[in-house]
């Protein structure tokens, strides 16, 4: 990827929407310009997990505004991420499709574990550098992410479903605050971090940090309060505690360091801060500089330096599932080359590397069974955790790897576009021809796509000589056929 002077970052929250712009000079970053918009995403998921239409516009309005301050960078220069109330919400395809109208460029919903290692690379680039492993904590609005790092190296992640949004909205819908709704909702945040606390407790860490805005405005308040000396504090938080109880109504509560558009989400955040403190131990904790954004940020200069986290999952993925490397090195070969011919200059750098990984990963259902190993490669790379990818990357692998072999009408409603189809052909045809797993020397040969035509132009001498592709090639025309295109082999 070519390097880019100006970077920036959009992260759909379940709380709020954010957009950090970014300058980039001899590898590093500096921030040029920031926006927030408290959108509260996850208040308007319904029981059912539908966003309701008022969360929506609301959403859009913003996006809009932040695609006009976007509006002259390129597509490679912009990254947006969408968390946990997209993650859940069943109407989230239909309300992206407006979304990435609305600010001009795609968004990318990514799993729990992936919005973890973003806060952690965002923390740790913001930190000294330190042999202490580091426990970072970031509420967010619909979820809350708890990572275990060193230095820039996440070691643990986990993603609990838990946020100052869908907390503050269950237990406090009327901003009333009693010693009932808040124990409900402190034991409820106990009894999700307690399935963590064997690997996250204290005594797994050296450092406790607070990223993002539930950490930040609780450290702000216990500190200018007189409830702590620096940080987040147990005891601190305790007075605290004492002291929302004694109120008793958000609404009516002021205190120094608490701001107006947080005071919705208060209640959920702290309880969740509250639970997180008993459960695992923690007696101090620091606020921390970077997030989720700054995370995009750097994630997203690493792709346009050759180190693509993306790459490194793939490479780690080979050698779990003890893919033939050179099996693999021939079929991303041909399909690319393939590919490259039928779409041109459609084909660009993203859809290239989607198709090599693809091939590299095509084969490692094979270490599940081999019988119908291309549908436990499909299942894996749809639903294992896959660091730097989006939830729709690993569904493009997924269908993919899914339709390299075997009969087509199972992803026939899956074709939504030429591009599909070309890549589908390209990385079949590789198989193919690399069916005996060997640097077999094979003949010119060039295919081009004519709608719903494939046309390869191929040596008859050749095929004469190798019978079992000349068959095969016959019964994957029968295949296309079936559902509704004609392959056509012609003479070089």
């Amino acid at each position: 990827m070519h390097q880019q002077p100006i970077l920036a970052a959009v992260d759909l929250g379940s709380n709020s929407f954010r957009l950090q712009i970014a300058r980039v000079v001899d590898n590093q970053l500096y921030m040029l310009d920031g926006l927030r918009e408290a959108i509260r995403l996850a208040a308007g998921l319904s029981e059912d997990k539908l966003l309701d239409l008022s969360s929506q516009q609301r959403a859009l309005a913003c996006l809009q505004r932040f695609g006009e301050r976007l509006r002259e960078l390129p597509r490679e220069a912009v990254r947006a991420v969408g968390t946990n109330a997209l993650r859940i919400a069943k109407n989230a395809p239909e309300f992206l499709q407006q979304a990435e109208v609305a600010l001009g460029f795609p968004i990318e919903v990514i799993a729990g574990r992936e919005e973890a290692r973003l806060i952690y690379l965002g923390v740790a680039q913001g930190m000294p550098h330190t042999d202490e492993l580091r426990m970072v904590m970031d509420i967010g609005g619909g979820s809350t992410e708890f990572i275990i790092g060193n230095g820039m190296q996440p070691l643990k992640l986990e993603s609990l479903y838990m946020g100052c949004v869908s907390y503050s909205v269950r237990y406090f819908p009327d901003g009333k605050i009693n010693k009932s709704n808040l124990k409900q909702a402190e034991l409820a945040a106990r009894n999700e971090v307690q399935t963590i606390a064997s690997g996250f407790a204290k005594g797994h860490w050296h450092i406790a940090l607070g990223s993002s805005g539930s950490a930040r405005v609780l450290c702000d308040i216990l500190e200018q309060n007189g409830y702590s000396d620096g940080g987040i504090t147990r005891l601190g938080l305790e007075e605290l505690r004492a002291h929302l109880l004694k109120v008793g109504d958000i609404n009516k509560l002021e205190m120094p360091g608490l701001k107006a558009d947080r005071l919705p989400v208060l209640p959920g955040g702290f309880a969740i801060m509250y639970g997180a403190f008993c459960e695992l131990g923690i007696e101090h904790m620091q606020p921390a500089i970077g997030a989720l954004r700054e995370g995009v940020l750097y994630d997203l200069l690493g792709r346009s330096h050759n180190h693509d986290m993306r790459e490194v999952t793939v490479q780690q993925f080979m050698s779990r599932y003890h893919v033939d490397m050179q099996q693999s090195r021939r079929v991303s070969a041909l399909a690319g080359l393939l590919a490259r011919q039928l779409l041109l200059d459609q084909f660009s750098e993203d859809e290239s590397h989607l198709l090599a990984w693809a091939a590299n990963l095509h084969e490692i259902g094979i270490s599940v069974a081999h019988s119908g190993y291309h549908k436990h490669s499909a299942y894996i790379l749809a639903n294992a955790d896959m660091p730097g990818f989006s939830r729709k990357e690993q569904n493009r692998l997924s269908v993919l790897t899914l339709a390299h072999r075997g009969k087509l009408e199972k992803i026939n409603t899956l074709l939504t576009d030429s591009a599909n189809v070309a890549q589908i052909f390209a990385l079949r045809l590789a198989s193919l021809f690399y069916r005996n797993r060997s640097d077999i020397v094979l003949p010119k040969m060039h295919v081009h796509f004519s709608g719903t035509k494939f046309h390869l132009n191929l040596n008859r001498d050749w095929l004469a000589q190798n019978p079992l592709t000349e068959t095969a090639l016959a019964e994957e025309s029968k295949l296309w056929k079936d559902i509704g295109y004609s392959v056509q082999v012609e003479e070089a």
